[in-house]
């Protein structure tokens, strides 16, 4: 076996049946958990374990955009509850009829039951106005940052906490509240916590406000809608 060979059966071999089986478990049972929150506190060990995994998320130009907010305080929470409130008044609206009722008593956060609310922002200034990889599409900063979130919540999956992400605000409110400063953005609002149940399938699958799309429908071969029957 020459040394190639013996490296690349080594990658091969780096992750064991029941590790890749556990990673796999974690894609599928993730959860956008908005209720059945628990009480019960999140250890700061845990927590840091979480973080450092969002942390390791792959980033264009290794640019790393993101920072953390962590929120325990239940004064801090309840004024961002107002601004869910007020954002979600006016997203109600923009519905009509039997999707307006469904609308309105779908559960889209648990900021106050969550024991942990985490904001996940993006500097897109961060290591200067020249990042390897960023010059024609400087959004990359962002889709980096999501990186992160989705490293945090499958990692949290993993740990039986439970994640959902609030996107029901007005985003210059939450920045003003939160202290963020004005070049940063506020991408992800975060609530944490451990969790009584996991729902089977994602709730607005389960309601009916969306199916999920199939697979083979948004598959294309080289192009665009070209689909090549094999």
């Amino acid at each position: 076996m020459t040394e190639n060979e013996r490296r690349r059966r080594s990658v091969l071999q780096e992750f064991s049946r029941s590790e890749k089986r556990g990673v796999y478990k974690a894609i599928y049972r993730r959860r956008d958990v908005r209720e059945h929150f628990s009480p019960q506190p999140i250890s700061d060990r845990l927590l840091h374990k979480l973080l450092d995994a969002a942390h390791h998320a792959g980033s264009v130009g290794f640019m790393q955009p993101w920072s953390f907010i962590v929120i325990r305080s239940q004064e801090v929470k309840e004024q961002v509850k107002k601004l869910f409130g007020r954002a979600n008044d006016a997203a109600t609206k923009v519905f009509e009829g039997p999707r307006r009722e469904l609308y309105s008593r779908l559960k889209l956060e648990g900021i106050l039951e969550a024991p942990i609310n985490v904001c996940v922002t993006c500097d897109p200034t961060r290591n200067g106005p020249h990042v390897l990889g960023r010059h024609t599409i400087r959004q990359t900063d962002l889709y980096s940052t999501c990186c992160a979130v989705q490293n945090f919540w499958l990692a949290a999956r993993a740990e039986g906490i439970g994640v959902g992400w609030v996107s029901v605000f007005d985003p210059d409110e939450l920045q003003t509240l939160l202290w963020i400063p004005g070049h940063v953005i506020p991408v992800a609002y975060l609530c944490v916590g451990y969790v009584s149940e996991f729902l089977s399938r994602p709730q607005l699958e389960i309601v009916g406000w969306l199916p999920r799309l199939s697979l083979d429908d948004i598959v294309f071969d080289e192009h665009w809608g070209d689909k090549n029957a094999k």
